[in-house]
């Protein structure tokens, strides 16, 4: 076989650059015009140009040349005429450096790279030229941003066996850099599928040096068929997935990347009809898998469905929150990042719709799930958004980024107060924005409901007016820059108040992210159906990966440290499904805490609500019950609400009490009668106060105070007033801590 056509105009100029010297000027301007007339047909104009001009200027010191010999001249002026055509012959070979597209590799075996010291063989150039065009630099431009620049692929070995080509280098930054090349920038540099690119762990790797593997071309061919016993993935399919008992009847399936029994994907098709809801435990049993190792991608067509098989999960060890802390604030769509879908892409979530207001997040999880962990980051990302925060924690002490709300109820009685509030921003916004396209000069406010099923669901003391003020918010608020993380335990019409119009605002005005559910309560199929997550079961996601019961057992228990921080791969929390609007739920895990998120603050105060009427009144309005004992007749203006509010506050006038310290008060020195004095019985509630403070470290609310005290808040705020005068206690945001 002769040498291709880019081969021919890469090396034909050295030729050119010898023949006029040896063989006279002739045969010289006979090669130059065969090599641009036969050779260069089809290349691009720089390279075409490049080379006529190489082949004229080597022919023209060809000519010279023989004239020189001819008339007897020293033979050394003759070979001083080689130096302009070795010139030529490399101008040529620079320009040549960026016109060819893509390296032609021949079929032969090659193992040769820079670490050898023996230099790069041409197609290794290519491949070097190709990553430093678009990921490493040195140059960059403005219609071109490079993906990392000065990450260097170093110690390049290119290795090519029949139709398989492969090379591997390592990927280096100066000490102290971190590796961002991910798996989907190379595979999009050199036009193959993610699955062909590995790269290194960072944990088994310093974090500036990465190893990287390319295949260039598909590896390997599927296993030989054996007459009668099922052994390739089609085979597999027909017999046990397929038939009348299977658990897709009637599919065929197309694989479309195979790296052996327990590493391919396909598409399973069915004939003019719709596959409809796939059962994944039937599917996983079907083809003797964990269902952990099973991924379904419904597409666009209901005929078809996508399947993912693993031998690893390719989300076991998740991804740090500390590696994309300048993905967390929102982006000008107006997304945050939450985690990594299991193909190896950033999973977004949306928080607000520039232009448009806010939007709204379900969040379904049982405990251990990663649901509190998920809370923790979206308040995290609402702080570094410039978003403020109201939060209703029905359990108190629960959520460990508390202190980035700006207002915090925590507690059954205080998450209330923080619904009423919420409902009042509402309700104050709309009277003094009358357009619903006002313009965003207030911040906008996220309403962050933990345990949300403690205060709608029919047991709770508060399920009429919390799912009335609920449902209201969910409607009105997204135009008025308010948003509503609602989250709950199980998808059970139950958790929110068996209200319809609540789930199905939450989904229509936002996202949805579902984690591990209790056996028995995680279906999405039924009376808690979702359109985009047909078919999931929560409480098929496993608590554990495949094989770590056998590593627990294995671990030496004889030595515990004292500080163990527990490795992503040792749970799936944080694995489950994200929804958003317009597409399927699709696989992805949440971003591992491997730092907390409040520390990535900055030790800023919460972003703070707007001053308005509502946000001043807001400890009478907390206060304030919404609806009648019959949970209707909602209070519908500000007017109203601040009307009575007032009443309320006047009405919880403190009564002549016998004690009035409190029921728990010390008594303090009797006057002489034997009655205690009354300005000694409230002096005793301030180092009531102040142990209470600090023995949690948690700031309180001055009503979560009197509830754990059991004083009433009229006596508690006028001590904490004083206390703060006297610089032993501090208030931020109307949350009180020790000083």
């Amino acid at each position: 076989m002769g040498p291709t056509r880019a081969q021919f105009i890469q090396y034909a100029p050295a030729a050119l650059a010898v023949v006029p010297l040896a063989a006279g000027p002739w045969s010289a301007l006979a090669a130059a015009a065969a090599g641009a007339g036969a050779w260069a047909v089809g290349a691009s104009a720089p390279v075409l140009r490049s080379l006529i001009a190489c082949g004229l200027t080597t022919t023209g010191c060809g000519i010279a040349a023989g004239e020189v010999l001819a008339a007897g001249m020293n033979p050394l002026i003759a070979l001083g005429l080689a130096v302009p055509a070795g010139a030529a012959a490399l101008a040529h070979h620079r320009n040549l450096a960026g016109h060819i597209p893509a390296p032609e590799l021949t079929p032969v075996t090659v193992t040769k790279g820079a670490g050898t010291g023996t230099g790069l063989t041409s197609q290794e150039q290519v491949i070097a030229a190709f990553w430093a065009e678009y990921i490493s630099g040195p140059t960059q431009t403005e219609d071109r941003k490079l993906i990392q620049p000065g990450a260097n692929l170093e110690q390049l070995v290119l290795q090519i066996d029949g139709s398989h080509v492969v090379f591997t280098g390592i990927i280096t930054l100066p000490p102290g850099q971190q590796v961002r090349v991910r798996e989907a920038d190379i595979a999009s540099v050199y036009h193959v599928p993610t699955s062909q690119i590995e790269l290194g762990d960072p944990k088994h790797y310093a974090p500036n040096a990465l190893p990287v593997t390319v295949q260039l071309t598909a590896p390997a061919e599927q296993p030989q068929i054996q007459t009668g016993v099922p052994t390739t993935p089609q085979e597999l399919w027909a017999a046990y997935v397929a038939g009348p008992e299977g658990a897709m009847p009637g599919t065929t399936l197309t694989v479309t990347r195979y790296d052996g029994p327990l590493d391919w994907e396909g598409i399973a098709t069915r004939d003019r009809r719709a596959i409809g809801t796939v059962n994944l435990q039937d599917l996983a049993g079907n083809l003797d898998l964990e269902t952990i190792q099973i991924v379904l991608a419904p597409g666009d067509k209901p005929s078809q469905m996508g399947i993912r098989v693993m031998r690893e999960h390719a989300l076991m060890h998740g991804t740090m929150l500390s590696s994309v802390v300048d993905e967390l604030a929102m982006d000008s769509r107006g997304y945050v990042r939450a985690g990594t879908y299991v193909d190896g892409r950033a999973a977004l979530l949306p928080l607000a719709q520039p232009g448009s207001g806010a939007r709204h997040l379900y969040l379904v999880g049982g405990s251990r799930s990663g649901k509190s962990g998920l809370l923790e980051q979206i308040l995290l990302s609402a702080h570094l958004s410039n978003i403020a925060v109201i939060l209703a924690s029905p359990q108190a002490g629960t959520i460990a980024g508390a202190s980035l709300a700006a207002y915090l109820g925590d507690g059954l009685d205080e998450a209330m107060g923080a619904l009423r509030l919420a409902y009042a921003m509402l309700l104050d916004r709309e009277s003094r924005y009358r357009s619903p396209a006002f313009p965003f000069t207030d911040p906008l406010i996220l309403v962050v409901i933990d345990e949300a099923h403690m205060l709608l669901a029919e047991s709770s003391p508060y399920h009429a007016e919390a799912k009335a003020i609920v449902e209201q918010l969910t409607r009105r608020s997204l135009k008025r820059g308010i948003g509503v993380v609602l989250a709950t335990q199980t998808p059970l019409a139950a958790d929110v108040g068996n209200s319809t119009v609540i789930r199905s605002q939450l989904l229509i005005g936002g996202g949805a992210v579902f984690l591990r559910c209790a056996r028995g309560q995680g279906s999405l199929i039924g009376a808690n159906a979702v359109e985009g997550a047909e078919g999931i079961d929560l409480s098929m996601i496993p608590s554990q990966w495949p094989g770590q019961y056998a590593k627990v057992a294995d671990r030496d228990m004889s030595g515990l440290a004292t500080e163990v921080a527990a490795a992503p791969e040792d749970g799936t929390f944080g694995l489950g499904y994200l929804l958003t609007p317009g597409s399927q739920a699709v696989q992805f895990r949440s971003l591992h805490l491997d730092v907390p998120p409040v520390s990535l603050a900055g030790g800023e105060r919460p972003v703070g609500i707007e001053d308005c009427d509502a946000w001043r009144e807001r400890d009478a309005i907390a206060q304030t019950p919404m609806v009648d004992k019959r949970g209707k007749n909602l209070i519908g203006s500000l007017a109203d609400l601040l009307a009575a509010a007032e009443a309320a506050g006047s009405s919880q006038e403190p009564a002549v009490h016998h004690n009035p310290a409190g029921l728990h008060a010390v008594p303090g020195p009797a006057r002489p009668g034997g009655a205690p004095a009354a300005s000694d019985g409230q002096e005793l509630i301030k180092p009531r106060i102040l142990e209470l403070l600090q023995e949690h470290s948690i700031p309180m609310t001055a009503e979560t105070i009197a509830r754990k005290l059991e004083i009433p808040a009229t006596r508690v705020k006028p001590r904490l007033s004083e206390l703060k005068k006297q610089n032993k206690v501090i208030n931020e945001s109307g949350l009180w801590r020790a000083a």
